[in-house]
């Protein structure tokens, strides 16, 4: 079942998909001759599927765009038969997509320009979250810090703890995060060289055709590792300040000072957040070299 929803809840994932235009912005609205209305894309979740993931097959299938995520927007809930729950995300066009092809479901696509949309939307939730996403940045930029995922006991692992691999459960999770993480861009992919935080990220670089760049900084020795680091600072405050997709992995030791670091670079206070879980990921969403927002996720469906 996805977080928080409940048992007799219906979730469905979209987003509000913009481009430059001009000096300002167009944001796509899609038209359903069913109900003659104009909303945001947007659908329900399959059965076991990911929120992320289904923006992304919703926004694909109403209006044949490949879009890149970026900061999240406010859940929307409201009545219908049963109790809804949509989750946006403010997103660009990742390619060209060509020409709108019309179907039954979906027959319109329109690029509205963004001070007029509000007038164009039918119903007044979709105005509160067009409203939302022209609140915060437009452009964000992706800085992930996920934690490596399930290895198995360290005290029963034999050999030197820097070569403990993933356990099968491991392996099956850095595979889902190699999807969920690409749903937010490609970039660079930055490790602690133990080779459970280098699986963790290998399949994600695959995707992104990259390689997987090693950081000595961030690895855990047995001294008091969750102990500031400098070197681990300086190298994290690098990463946090380029204006380009970056995701880290690291351990649960030393991801909190990581992530202080980080905010420190982009002159925010480090939220109060829970530890992540094994396999879960944090995305600071950059603007202009400051903080813009944070959002957590699980392969598990947590978020």
């Amino acid at each position: 079942m996805a977080d928080g929803q409940a048992a007799d809840e219906v979730r469905a994932a979209g987003a509000v998909v913009w481009r430059p235009a001009g000096g300002g912005i167009q944001v796509a609205l899609v038209h359903r001759p069913k109900y003659d209305d104009w909303s945001f894309p947007k659908g329900k979740l399959l059965p076991d599927e990911h929120v992320l993931l289904a923006a992304l097959r919703e926004v694909a299938e109403e209006t044949g765009l490949v879009v890149t995520l970026g900061r999240r927007l406010p859940p929307v809930g409201y009545d219908a038969a049963v109790p809804k729950r949509v989750d946006y995300w403010a997103a660009t066009v990742a390619a060209d997509p060509g020409e709108f092809v019309p179907t039954s479901e979906v027959d319109q696509l329109a690029w509205v320009a963004a001070s007029a949309t509000g007038a164009r939307l039918s119903y007044p939730r979709d105005v509160q979250t067009l409203a939302d996403f022209r609140a915060g940045p437009l452009r964000t930029v992706p800085l992930i810090l996920v934690r490596h995922a399930s290895a198995g006991s360290k005290s029963q692992w034999q050999s030197d703890d820097q070569s403990r691999p993933l356990d099968v459960r491991g392996r099956k999770d850095a595979e889902a995060l190699a999807g969920l993480m690409r749903c937010f861009g490609t970039g660079r992919v930055v490790s602690s060289p133990a080779e459970r935080c280098v699986a963790t990220v290998r399949p994600y670089a695959a995707l992104a055709g990259v390689e997987v760049e090693l950081e000595p900084a961030f690895e855990v020795v047995k001294k008091a590792a969750a102990v500031a680091d400098p070197e681990a600072a300086k190298a994290m405050a690098v990463l946090a300040a380029a204006d380009e997709p970056v995701v880290v992995c690291a351990h649960r030791e030393n991801l909190p000072f990581l992530l202080d670091a980080a905010c420190a670079e982009l002159g925010a206070a480090c939220p109060a957040v829970e530890p992540l879980r094994k396999g879960e990921f944090l995305i600071l969403h950059r603007a202009d070299g400051k903080l813009a927002a944070i959002d957590r996720y699980h392969p598990c469906g947590g978020s």
